[in-house]
């Protein structure tokens, strides 16, 4: 079975500055792999660096050491020392990311903002603004509300639109922070239905449940990230 993603010997810390440089280390010699077709969860306490290392694989946060390494298009590429424009690339064509909140350009409609990575990928404007309207659905967001920007949503209303958009696309990895935080019991059960099909597809995903059940539900393996915590004193 084929291995998207190899993360080995990561190490992340803070600078702040307006604090006379003190340094705040967060994890160091972070290494695993997720295979296709695997969930790998990552578990541990909150504040223990669960997100940050989301963060680091989709290239939002810097790498001090180490590498992470996805394949692309039958090549190698380390995101921790690539180029803003390989960045780009990668996440187009490999990996699809649901972060803990909708971030999108104001006043662009809810099917319109789903069905952007499709857009970005080639597939006509008809055809992704469909797909965009089927998993709205199936999310259960009522129709009336697809031509409104996600700005004017409910926190659940506006995470159904980020979790559509993150699960349009083909891509060979997709990160989940938290996707079902803020949804109920109807909509976790979607969410787990969604991940299923995308295991069965030949998807690896890697991702951070704080529900326990949906966690149950979907983890093929647990990586625990306090085996990577670093010591929290200032260097």
């Amino acid at each position: 079975m084929a291995t998207p993603l190899v993360v080995s010997e990561v190490a992340k810390s803070f600078t702040m500055h307006l604090r006379d440089g003190i340094r705040l280390p967060v994890v160091e010699n972070v290494s695993f792999s997720v295979a296709a077709g695997e969930c790998a969860v990552l578990g541990g306490p909150s504040g223990i660096g669960k997100s940050s290392i989301l963060k680091m694989l989709y290239g939002n946060y810097s790498v001090d050491t180490g590498q992470v390494l996805i394949t692309h298009n039958d090549v190698t590429v380390d995101i921790a020392s690539a180029d803003p424009r390989s960045v780009l690339t990668i996440r187009r064509d490999v990996v699809g990311y649901v972060s803990q909140f909708l971030r999108t350009v104001p006043r662009v409609a809810a099917v319109d903002v789903v069905a952007e990575p499709l857009l970005a990928k080639g597939v006509a404007h008809e055809e992704a603004r469909d797909c965009a309207g089927d998993l709205l659905a199936r999310l259960n967001l009522p129709e009336r509300l697809w031509s409104l920007p996600p700005a004017t949503f409910s926190g659940g209303e506006q995470q159904r639109v980020n979790i559509a958009r993150g699960f349009i696309t083909d891509h060979p990895l997709l990160l989940l922070d938290e996707p079902t935080a803020s949804l109920d019991a109807a909509n976790r059960a979607v969410v787990v239905d969604l991940i299923r099909a995308k295991k069965e597809a030949g998807t690896a995903l890697l991702g951070i449940f704080h529900d326990q059940d949906v966690r149950e539900a979907v983890a093929d393996r647990i990586i625990d990230v306090s085996l990577f915590s670093a010591p929290k004193e200032a260097a």
